[in-house]
């Protein structure tokens, strides 16, 4: 521990289970529905998304952890001792945090973590740092979705379970009519054959730390990704507000996408029309202004990490 570094923050049992028990209720109400769903052999196209298209799965996403810089101590921490990334806080870490000698405490292992994280951690410092900088976009529309059904009878129908508001000409003349710029590598990736010469940029793996910007749906939805990436050193209250922002966003741009979800209680933003146009463009900048404070949130959260 150097002298710049702040003591290690101590909670007992009485200070961080209810944190905990909060934690999991918290999950609950959206993975509980989920894996309901998922035993019944049924689908959502909003509420499923971010539990199959992330690789954090519910049970996971359950587990609660304080972050970095945190001692647990009481009999109920013990187990974390078998958790990844977690172990035994040491003598210096102890006498800083005004432990008694010889008490248990466990803590985050951010030496091991950078051993195993190195590069997803220098990844997501850039790729949030660089996002930061670029003045936010907000004219795409969210036609990303749209592009990704151009011309889909001579292609595989992306939710072969969901109907087109517009049917599948109406849909393509939106497409064909409209100005499509999306920065999202991982949006694009899905466009059908049709629909990639469309798109005024062409978004890859290795240019995405160039192009994503804060006013993309996508790159803010991703701050889950790259909060749950950092687990276990932030905190699951930290994840969990990236979580929620995300499922908020994802309804928003399914509302913006050609399909009809009205009967699952999602009405539509038309953005084939001047009013959907202004309504999306409203939520686009509401969201974005949330994502620029958990993205400094996470970069703060980066911070102390090895």
């Amino acid at each position: 521990m150097t002298c710049d570094q702040l003591p290690p923050l101590v909670l007992d049992p009485s200070r961080w289970l209810p944190r905990q028990e909060a934690h999991e209720l918290r999950v609950a109400q959206y993975a509980d529905p989920y894996l309901k769903r998922r035993s019944a052999g049924l689908k959502h196209p909003v509420e499923d998304f971010l539990f199959t298209y992330y690789s954090h799965k519910p049970g996971q996403l359950r587990r609660w952890h304080p972050g970095a810089g945190v001692i647990l101590t009481g009999q109920e921490a013990v187990c974390r001792l078998d958790w990844k990334h977690y172990r035994q806080a040491n003598d210096e870490e102890c006498r800083a945090a005004g432990l008694p000698l010889g008490r248990l405490g466990i803590t985050f292992d951010g030496e091991a973590f950078r051993a195993d994280r190195r590069e997803a951690i220098d990844f997501a410092r850039i790729i949030l740092a660089r996002t930061a900088t670029r003045p936010a976009q907000f004219g795409c529309f969210g036609l990303h979705e749209w592009a990704m059904v151009y011309r889909q009878e001579a292609n595989q129908v992306r939710h072969e379970y969901l109907t087109l508001r517009l049917g599948s000409a109406g849909t393509d003349e939106v497409v064909e009519g409209s100005r499509i710029r999306c920065s999202h590598f991982d949006a694009y990736r899905f466009y059908t054959p049709q629909a990639v010469p469309l798109n005024e940029l062409s978004p890859t793996r290795a240019n995405q730390r160039d192009l994503e910007q804060p006013g993309c749906l996508h790159a803010n939805m991703d701050l889950y990704k790259w909060a749950y990436k950092l687990v276990p050193g932030l905190s699951s209250e930290l994840l969990m507000d990236c979580f929620e922002l995300s499922w908020q966003i994802r309804a928003m741009d399914m509302k913006a996408s050609p399909y009809d979800l009205s009967d699952w209680g999602y009405p539509p933003i038309a953005i084939e029309t001047p009013a959907g146009k202004s309504e999306y463009v409203a939520q686009q900048r509401h969201f974005s202004t949330r994502s620029a404070q958990l993205r400094t949130r996470l970069l703060d959260a980066l911070a102390p990490l090895p």
